[in-house]
């Protein structure tokens, strides 16, 4: 499993690196197809639980969600989610019984978790995009690494026994000084970065690193499954690489807009 880890990593992380360097199209469409195979994912999760939000909707709604961030930035999606909800009781209320309401709410559910990828291609938008953006992933990958080898070596202590008995306190403390640590080397390599605001996001990044893994260990316990998907050798489904990002990602945005750029 390790070595499946390993090999997909070397893999996928330099397709992802070279999609942020370029930013704009290329970063735009890699974003898009992970929304579209997460929205896939998302939506079988569901099926085992015997509900059916249509895959066609919640990837429409996921995209759309992508489209307006292209088009308006993060001003865009209040209008996108306003949108998205209308159409989402229009076909209720057309299309009932064979679109009830709970399928309703759980395809509003669907679209709108997917809809925090939009805030990878987001980070690339801010000044000094590349920066954030790859602090994000070196923040959210190390956090992860550390916390799955230190849970591994010294882990006794369950975390969240009833989500996921393989987690342990000592795994996310250990996840919390990697994060922190990766705070440090961009304190060291962008010495004109802030350095305390830069520092506790990298704790904050921990957190939402850890909070985002259990939020996506909810889904697959309720489920039943061990992964999301199959898609990435070693590491299981675009839900399960990415899960962490999904929440570090907007804290991120939104922290450097608020604290660092303002």
């Amino acid at each position: 499993m390790l070595r499946h880890r390993i090999l997909s990593a070397l893999v996928g992380i330099p397709l992802f690196i070279a999609a942020v360097w370029h930013g704009n199209l290329p970063l735009l469409v890699f974003t898009g197809l992970l929304m579209v195979l997460a929205a896939i994912e998302m939506v079988a999760l569901f099926q085992r639980l015997d509900l059916y939000p249509p895959h066609g909707l919640a990837v429409l709604g996921s995209l759309f969600l992508l489209g307006s961030a292209y088009l308006y930035r993060d001003a865009g999606l209040g209008g996108a989610i306003a949108l998205i909800l209308f159409f989402i009781l229009v076909f209720m209320a057309f299309l009932y019984p064979a679109f009830s309401p709970v399928e309703g709410a759980v395809t509003l559910l669907a679209t709108l978790y997917i809809g925090l990828f939009v805030y990878i291609y987001l980070l690339r938008l801010l000044p000094n995009g590349w920066i954030w953006l790859t602090f994000t992933l070196v923040g959210t990958w190390t956090s992860d690494t550390v916390a799955y080898f230190i849970g591994k070596r010294w882990g006794r202590r369950r975390l969240a026994p009833a989500l996921s008995p393989g987690k342990t306190v000592e795994g996310a403390v250990g996840g919390l000084a990697g994060s922190l640590l990766a705070a440090v080397a961009f304190v060291i390599i962008y010495p004109f970065l802030p350095r305390g605001p830069l520092l506790l996001l990298g704790l904050l990044l921990g957190l939402a690193a850890v909070v985002g893994d259990l939020v996506e260990s909810a889904f697959k316990r309720q489920a039943g499954v061990k992964d999301a998907g199959d898609i990435i050798p070693g590491h299981g489904g675009i839900l399960d690489r990415f899960d962490s990002m999904l929440f570090t990602a907007p804290l991120v945005y939104y922290y450097v807009g608020m604290f660092i750029i303002s």
